[in-house]
């Protein structure tokens, strides 16, 4: 009987899976911490807490609440071809609530290497949960922000004015030269006899005339 060969093909197509495997595995995890990237920024931006980007399940349900959606639509994902319909939806969505149209919806879904970062660490800024009833009730989208008047149950704003000084004590008014003050009788002072010279003396005063004699 002869010796029987070791069979050496199976060691070596794992050999020779090896590498490649190893090379898919790395490039899986980057593209994963990518996305993880970019979705914390988009998730910070919709002020929202950046930490639940990377946790299963509920990272979906904080993005129906970024896009309005409500919180049940997250039993669809379960269920088969609706999970399709309603990811499509809220990406959509998503695009909306930052302000972009169709064409950008359309780059998230068919390419969202490259049109979610855009959406991250582009110029797009939250708008509000556009799928929100309530959010569109108040017209071309947004909430009223506070401080506009004409918007349903607005509030004008109590302005708060500084404390009142004391009032200065009012002036008293100088009396002015040659006229009377206020409360006396009007009509000018009565003017004083002319004082008598020394050694020099005058009859009496009679009613109407005055001294000295005028010339």
């Amino acid at each position: 009987m002869g010796t029987q060969q070791p069979d050496t093909t199976f060691q070596t197509d794992t050999a020779a899976f090896t590498p490649a495997i190893l090379i898919a595995t790395i490039f899986g995890l980057a593209v994963l911490v990518f996305f993880v990237v970019c979705y914390w920024k988009v998730f910070t931006k919709a002020n929202q807490p950046g930490w639940a980007s990377i946790v299963p399940f509920y990272n979906f349900y904080v993005m129906l609440k970024i896009v309005g959606r409500p919180g049940w639509w997250l039993a669809l994902m379960f269920v088969p071809i609706a999970n399709i319909v309603v990811a499509i939806i809220v990406i959509i969505d998503l695009a909306k609530a930052f302000g972009k149209g169709g064409g950008f919806a359309a780059l998230l879904i068919l390419l969202p290497a490259i049109g979610v970062p855009m959406l991250a660490f582009g110029s797009a800024r939250y708008v509000g949960p556009i799928a929100d009833p309530n959010f569109n009730a108040h017209g071309q989208g947004g909430y009223p922000e506070p401080g506009y008047p004409g918007q349903p149950n607005f509030q004008q704003p109590q302005q708060q004015y500084p404390p009142q000084q004391q009032g200065y004590p009012q002036q008293q008014g100088y009396p002015q030269q040659g006229f009377p003050q206020q409360g006396q009788q009007q009509g000018y002072p009565q003017q004083q006899g002319f004082p008598q010279q020394p050694g020099q003396q005058y009859p009496p005063q009679r009613p109407g005339q005055q001294y000295p004699p005028q010339r």
